[in-house]
C-alpha cells in the first residue's frame, strides 16, 4: 500500500510515496525549502510544489510542527508563522491539492506512530518516549503502544528556559554549541522528563541525528556495557535509521543509557547515502501513516 507522505519542518518541506508494507520510499523524496516567513498560504505552495513533483493523485498525510486537534485545526505555531492558530489545515492542503484526501498531525507524533508500527518502538510495553531534535523539540508519548497526542514536552521549563530554546538542534547551531556542551544541555532536559514520566525507553531523533560529526563512527561495546541508568536511550544514529524490518537489518538504532548520552553524541556516524535514504525513508513514512484510514 502507497500514501503521499509529507514532511513539514522549519527548514525544510520533504515529500515522497511511501510503501507501508516496507516502510521505504516508493520513490526518491523531493524537497523544497520552508519559505520565510512560514505563512498557511506559503507553506500549502511548497506542499503543492512537492506532491506535483510526483503527479500524485490519492491520498496525503501531512506532519505539522504544532498541536494539531481534530486532525485539522492547528493550535499551537512554535516555530512557523503565528497566522497558523486556529488555522483549518486539512481545508487548507485539500484545497490547494485540488480536492485529495488529506490527513494532519503533528509531527513528532506521527514519526512515533511510525517507531511503534516498524522500529525500536514496536512490541515495547509500558511509556515510551520519542524525541526530536530539530528547528524544535519534538515529543510523542506512548502508553503501552498508545498514543498520547501533541504533548509538545519541548515547551517544559528547563532552567527558567523554553527547554527547545536550550537544547534543539537549532539552539546548538545559534549558540554555536560543541557537541560535548550541547549534550551536556540534552541530558539535562532528558533527566527532567524522565523524572516526569519514568519511561521505559527514550527513542532519540530529528535532525540533528544526521549532523553530527565523525563520519563512520562506531559506537563502542565498551561504552553500552558501562551504561548506566534506569531508562535506555534508542539512539538514531542514522538519521531515521529503522524504518521497517528491512531497515532494521541495515541500520539498526544504537541503545544506551541516559547517562552516557554526553559522550555518545560526538561519536555518531552520518552514514552512506543508502542509509540515508532509509532515514528519509522513516522520516516520510511518519507522514504516510498519518494518511492512512
Amino acid at each position: 500500500m502507497q500514501i503521499f507522505g509529507v514532511d513539514i519542518g522549519g527548514s525544510g518541506i520533504k515529500g515522497a510515496p511511501v510503501d507501508l508494507d516496507r516502510g521505504d520510499l516508493a520513490q526518491e523524496r523531493c524537497k523544497v525549502l520552508t519559505p520565510q516567513p512560514a505563512t498557511p498560504d506559503g507553506v500549502a505552495d511548497g506542499v503543492k510544489q512537492v506532491v506535483d513533483h510526483f503527479g500524485w493523485t490519492g491520498p496525503v498525510g501531512l506532519t505539522f510542527p504544532g498541536v494539531v486537534t481534530g486532525g485539522s485545526t492547528i493550535r499551537t505555531a512554535a516555530n512557523v508563522d503565528k497566522s497558523w492558530i486556529d488555522t483549518d489545515a486539512r481545508a487548507l492542503f485539500s484545497e490547494r491539492l485540488g480536492g485529495l484526501p488529506v490527513t494532519v498531525v503533528n509531527d513528532a507524533d506521527a514519526a512515533g506512530v511510525a517507531e511503534v508500527a516498524f522500529g525500536a518502538g514496536r512490541d515495547r510495553s509500558g511509556t515510551v518516549i520519542l524525541l526530536t531534535f530539530g528547528t524544535g523539540i519534538g515529543s510523542a508519548l506512548f502508553a503501552d503502544g498508545v498514543l498520547v497526542p501533541n504533548t509538545e514536552l519541548g515547551h517544559l521549563e528547563l532552567n527558567g528556559h523554553d527547554a527547545e530554546k536550550r537544547a534543539s538542534s537549532k539552539a546548538k547551531e545559534d549558540a554555536e554549541l560543541t557537541w560535548e556542551h550541547w549534550a551536556r544541555r540534552v541530558q539535562k532536559y532528558l533527566a527532567h522528563v524522565e523524572m516526569l514520566f519514568s519511561p521505559e525507553l527514550f527513542i532519540i531523533g530529528g535532525g540533528v541525528s544526521r549532523k553530527a560529526p565523525g563520519a563512520g563512527s562506531p559506537v563502542p561495546a565498551r561504552a553500552l556495557a558501562s551504561a548506566t541508568g534506569p531508562a535506555p536511550v534508542c539512539l538514531r544514529r542514522k538519521g531515521w535509521g529503522a524504518a521497517s524490518r528491512s531497515v532494521l537489518r541495515e541500520a539498526g538504532p544504537v541503545v544506551l543509557h541516559r547517562s552516557n548520552l554526553g559522550r555518545f553524541m560526538c561519536r555518531i556516524g552520518r552514514g552512506t547515502r543508502r542509509e540515508r535514504d532509509l532515514g528519509h525513508a522513516f522520516e516520510l513514512s511518519a507522514g504516510a501513516v498519518a494518511g492512512t484510514p
